[in-house]
């Protein structure tokens, strides 16, 4: 790696390596260096670090966000089986890929050239490795520093805005296809609901839990068994499920998937869920990751104040459209978010209502 793309690779993560081999290392996969016959400088090591790493901060982060410790103990509305959840949504491998697309980081692995061939770095699981890779080597260069390991995962993941979101909020399709019918047609999607008691035997379709997960299960038809016609821009989308309420769930998924591949979806509002200062970092990826612009860019630049105190000016800038936006602090996490904010604030108040997904 060269001294521009070290540089590039620090400025996005949040921190500068004492030891810049070791981000080397975090982008170099064993295959490289068992093809090359270089030894165990490689990331597999460092990936195995990283992955405890990000457990720790997911989990510091979360105790500190939906508890609170009090001198009798610590207490958290929220139970187990939410908190273990919303860990598995932050850090799941998809997730973690995404990540390393929007920093656009899969660009410079070292690899094999049977990894080159067979396109590696477009695979879930390479990127995955990547990510935990770079907060392994993070950690190993500044000794496991946790503030500083916490700057990076939140630099990489927006984590304290994922955790900062409400548990029970949850935006399936149902929903999002009852805004859609109600500001298209002004009236609710039609379900018409078939019971398959009649059914005999057993057959694998796709099911969708209440949790939004899709399986493709086997399963023998019964008195609790249903299948659920959605009726809707002149088409019929059909769900199966245990319950009524399943069946729903998964005939409304094929609908909506359906307007997104049309086009059909509304403007970027509807996938706003809160504008405030906060969330701004975060809406700006969601929007771009829905296709209205291209993935945002952030550019850091450290100056100091007359007692000598860091100043951060964060410079946004989005492909394709005219304008930046900027802001100055003392940590580049709030100059980040004051860049986004300020930046979605003119894309809402110039572009709402005319700007579109992006073709293709």
């Amino acid at each position: 790696m060269d001294k521009e793309t070290i540089g590039k690779v620090e400025q996005e993560i949040g921190y500068t390596f004492k030891n810049k081999s070791l981000l080397e290392q975090a982008f170099t996969r064993k295959s490289y260096t068992e093809e090359r016959r270089k030894g165990e400088s490689n990331n597999e090591i460092l990936e195995f670090f990283g992955d405890k790493v990000l457990d720790f901060i997911v989990i510091k982060e979360m105790a500190d966000h939906y508890g609170e410790l009090h001198d009798t103990g610590y207490f958290c509305a929220s139970n187990e089986g939410e908190l273990s959840e919303v860990k598995k949504q932050i850090v799941n491998s998809k997730s973690l890929s995404a990540r390393i697309d929007d920093l656009g980081f899969a660009k410079y692995l070292i690899m094999s050239k049977g990894d080159e061939k067979n396109n590696a770095q477009d695979q879930t699981h390479v990127k995955e490795d990547l990510f935990e890779a770079i907060l392994g080597a993070v950690a190993v260069d500044c000794r496991w520093d946790i503030s500083k390991l916490q700057v990076s995962v939140d630099m990489m993941l927006h984590l304290d805005d994922i955790v900062s979101r409400d548990l029970n909020v949850h935006y399936d399709p149902v929903t999002l296809m009852q805004r859609w019918s109600l500001r298209k047609y002004g009236v609710l999607p039609e379900y018409k609901f078939i019971p398959q008691k009649n059914m005999p035997g057993r057959d694998i379709r796709p099911y969708y839990g209440e949790n939004g997960r899709l399986d493709t299960k086997a399963y023998a038809h019964g008195d609790e068994d249903y299948k659920c016609i959605l009726y809707l821009a002149g088409q019929e989308f059909v769900g199966y499920g245990f319950t009524k309420s399943e069946a729903r769930y998964a005939a409304a998924a094929e609908g909506y998937d359906y307007l997104e591949e049309e086009g059909l979806v509304f403007l970027m509002e509807d996938d706003i869920e809160d504008c405030s200062e906060e969330h701004a970092v975060s809406n700006l990826q969601i929007l771009s990751s829905k296709g209205y612009f291209k993935t945002p860019s952030y550019t850091f630049t450290e100056t100091h104040d007359g007692n000598g105190n860091p100043i951060w000016k964060c410079e946004c800038d989005i492909e394709g459209f005219e304008y930046s936006t900027w802001y100055e602090a003392a940590s580049k996490k709030e100059a980040k978010r004051m860049a986004a904010y300020h930046m979605l604030a003119n894309i809402l108040r110039n572009q709402m209502g005319t700007i579109g997904k992006l073709e293709g």
